[in-house]
């Protein structure tokens, strides 16, 4: 019986690719960690052998981003549903405001659940646009006293992207869950920086979070003892079981960035080639694909795009799954396509798809 696996090209938004060598490392030590005689789903979060492979999950990130001393690296469970609710419970005081940015579904959501736990000031919302563009200079009333600036820089739906950070002296605060990893970040720009893994940089299960120290003197003592930001930082993740294996997996991502891609520079390159590819076909095929985002604010992470009608785009994704291009039905809220190309998706299968887009065009254009 052949052990031959055959992988297709995943364009999942999320849970989503992950790099082949470190998935081949998770399963040469799924049984037994070297050295340990047993699975890492087995041993304590307490274990020397644990605790090695946290210490080191902390300090490649650390190099990966350049993130300064004066900030704490935690990992938390909850997805970043859980960070819409433990943000305002933590930075925002009673008699303060915070300042939201809305530029598509995540960024919505979060302003959902921040509205339960004080006042909240949308300094601009991309609605009247179907959320295809982000605020133009000096458009969004950011007020550098709010108690915090909440933005998400790739809204995984819309397919939109932040090129830089928003102007605000107020703590900026970023879910990157989309786009964790992609670029190299001014991380001394940001009060908080976070992540739920399983789009970008890990197994679905672990949450990155990057705190500055000053912010976690914010968390009040009577908060529930999970959500309090300076309880976990004291006890460094500790507090409760952490998630183990996502914590070892984005580890494992790490590495592979650091060693492999030769950190966060070549990503960024990588990144940007594959994304020109998609865009480039959807530029040039005379209106058959029709790009959500508008041209200055294009996702490197979420290439979103529609066909002239929905019948043409139900036999695009039946194609495309028989050429093991796989996942490339656009959210369920919003329809069409979407191609996720995180760091981990090789250019062979953006490559792949370029192609299968331009025959299908051609086909049917």
């Amino acid at each position: 019986m052949s052990t031959e696996v055959q992988r297709v090209f995943n364009f999942s938004a999320g849970p989503a690719v992950l790099p082949e060598p470190v998935l081949e490392q998770i399963q040469a030590e799924m049984l037994s960690l070297p050295g340990v005689g047993c699975s890492l789903l087995e041993i304590s979060h307490r274990s020397k052998e644990f605790l090695a492979i946290h210490e080191a999950a902390k300090a490649d990130l650390t190099e990966l981003l350049g993130i300064p001393s004066n900030y704490k690296i935690l990992f938390l469970q909850g997805g970043s549903r859980l960070q819409f609710s433990m943000i305002p419970m933590n930075l925002l005081g009673k008699d303060q405001t915070a300042d939201y940015l809305i530029t598509g579904s995540w960024s919505k959501y979060a302003l959902a659940e921040a509205e339960k736990e004080g006042k909240i000031n949308v300094a601009w919302d991309g609605k009247a646009d179907n959320y295809s563009r982000l605020p133009a200079p000096g458009e969004a009333t950011l007020n550098d006293d709010a108690a915090y600036a909440y933005y998400a820089s790739n809204e995984t739906i819309q397919g939109v992207q932040f090129p830089t950070e928003p102007v605000t002296k107020a703590p900026l605060v970023c879910d990157a869950s989309s786009d964790f990893m992609c670029r190299p970040l001014p991380i001394d720009q940001y009060g908080i920086l976070y992540a739920c893994a399983q789009k970008n940089a890990g197994p679905a299960g672990v949450t990155v979070l990057i705190i500055r120290d000053d912010l976690l003197e914010r968390s009040r003592d009577e908060l529930p003892g999970y959500l309090n930001f300076k309880l976990h930082a004291e006890n460094d993740s500790l507090w409760n079981t952490p998630p183990t294996f996502g914590i070892y997996v984005v580890g494992l991502v790490a590495k592979w960035l650091k060693n492999e891609v030769g950190g966060l520079d070549k990503m960024l390159e990588r990144n940007r080639l594959k994304s020109s590819m998609l865009y480039d076909v959807i530029d040039n095929s005379n209106g058959f694909y029709e790009g959500h985002a508008q041209p200055d604010c294009r996702s490197l992470m979420n290439v979103t795009f529609r066909l002239p009608n929905e019948t043409l785009e139900k036999a695009f994704n039946d194609e495309s799954e028989k050429q093991q291009l796989a996942s490339l039905k656009g959210h369920r809220s919003v329809g069409g396509i979407r191609a996720s190309i995180y760091n981990a998706m090789p250019v062979e299968g953006v490559e792949a798809l370029a192609q299968f887009m331009r025959d299908f065009a051609s086909r049917n254009g």
